[in-house]
């Protein structure tokens, strides 16, 4: 087994590992991110950029940059049930460079942040690196254990950030339960081609719920279905599923035969839990494993990379002093975070899955949402809304 020292370890080359490797190599912290996969093309994982992400790459010089990746861009949230549209979200107000939901494939982001992040020489990315085991000593997290293309290998790492994501392998071996919350929805992922002329609703509400996320020449579709139902779906048949989906959007009816096989859908069991504790001598836990979240109103990402920037520049100073991070300081990043999760995640739980069907013969027709009533009554929520779910409830910035 080869044996490595660093600094810092991050296991997990998501957002919020990419993120926190990146602003602590930035410091000058030497520091290795273990990523599990050859590459980041993998499909259907989430791809909105908030407003709070935009700004802080904004922040670190590289907007323009960014920007020229291809994506398209919403400036608000406009939710339509039963026929009737309100708009949700209104991000035009929130006083930031970028007053927008920016929609990019998450491995063009990802690939973006590791080639900045590997501009800084105490950085290094490992591909096809699987953690597999913490390695611990007198009780504390002194490193991992990781197979890799090269064989075994051990890192050693005064402070071992786990960004493993939601279903992280670290958690059990660290000896930490999360809370569960009780999710309102499973969601398909699927694609179908995209037609000049199309008219797609972001999110339409009926039999199930469909979002449309305008790809360019594909249109990613996420079909929200009750927690469980996917069986009772798939018992009902394809002809059954494609008029599901042409009763939402109606242009996409012509190209749903393509979806000739449940295996071209992609399932997403939607967690929604929580640590109680996210940190355990040399161990932290950050974004989706620290705290799931539900892919309602697409907020994972920014949280998790607000995760990252906190973790970072609160722990960066300590790393450079070559001192080892006290709990004090791991527990000073989940005080200053946990609390814009909590109330994310209270917020997906019980406002938006009113959004949601019950079950599945519901068709949407009889049962207008309270929150739909409210926003259709009340128009300034919109502003309200696009400030909580475009910048979160404590957004985080970059020292200078």
């Amino acid at each position: 087994m080869r044996t490595e020292s660093v600094r810092c370890c991050v296991a997990g080359g998501g957002p919020a590992g990419m993120m926190a490797g990146l602003l602590l190599a930035r410091q000058g912290v030497e520091v290795l991110v273990l990523e599990k996969h050859a590459d980041f093309l993998r499909d259907f994982r989430g791809d909105t950029v908030h407003p709070s992400t935009l700004e802080l790459i904004a922040e670190l010089g590289w907007i323009e940059e960014f920007l020229r990746l291809p994506h398209t861009r919403m400036s608000e949230v406009t939710v339509s049930i039963g026929g009737k549209a309100v708009t949700f979200a209104d991000f035009t107000r929130l006083g930031v460079r970028c007053p927008y939901i920016a929609f990019m494939p998450q491995w063009d982001v990802l690939d973006f942040l590791a080639g900045k992040a590997e501009q800084y020489p105490s950085f290094r990315l490992v591909r096809s690196a699987e953690v597999t085991e913490l390695v611990q000593a007198d009780g504390q997290v002194t490193g991992v254990r990781a197979v890799t293309g090269d064989g075994p290998l051990e890192v050693r790492a005064d402070l071992v950030i786990a960004a493993d994501g939601r279903h992280s392998a670290m958690r059990a071996q660290a000896g930490l339960q999360p809370t569960a919350g009780s999710p309102p929805l499973d969601v398909l992922w699927f694609r179908l081609p995209r037609h000049a002329g199309d008219q797609v609703p972001f999110f339409q509400g009926g039999r199930g719920a469909l979002i449309s996320i305008d790809r360019g020449d594909y249109w990613q579709l996420a079909y929200a279905i009750p927690t469980s139902a996917y069986p009772e779906l798939q018992a009902a048949g394809l002809p059954a599923f494609h008029e599901r989906i042409a009763g939402l959007a109606p242009a996409l009816r012509d190209r749903l035969p393509l979806i000739d096989d449940w295996e071209r859908l992609h399932q997403l069991t939607v967690r929604v839990d929580r640590l109680r504790r996210w940190h355990r001598p040399g161990l932290l836990f950050i974004g989706d494993a620290a705290h799931a979240m539900s892919p309602a109103g697409g907020v994972g990402i920014n949280l998790a990379i607000q995760d990252a920037v906190a973790a970072a520049q609160a722990l960066g100073p300590v790393l450079l002093r070559q001192d080892r991070p006290e709990e004090a300081d791991l527990a000073r990043v989940q005080a200053r975070r946990e609390r814009p999760a909590r109330l994310t995640q209270a917020f997906q739980l019980g406002i938006l899955r009113d959004l949601y069907p019950k079950d599945l013969a519901d068709d949407g027709a009889g049962h207008v949402p309270p929150i739909f009533t409210a926003f259709r009554a009340l128009p300034p929520l919109r502003h309200l809304m696009g400030r909580f779910i475009g910048l979160g409830v404590r957004p985080e910035h970059i020292a200078r």
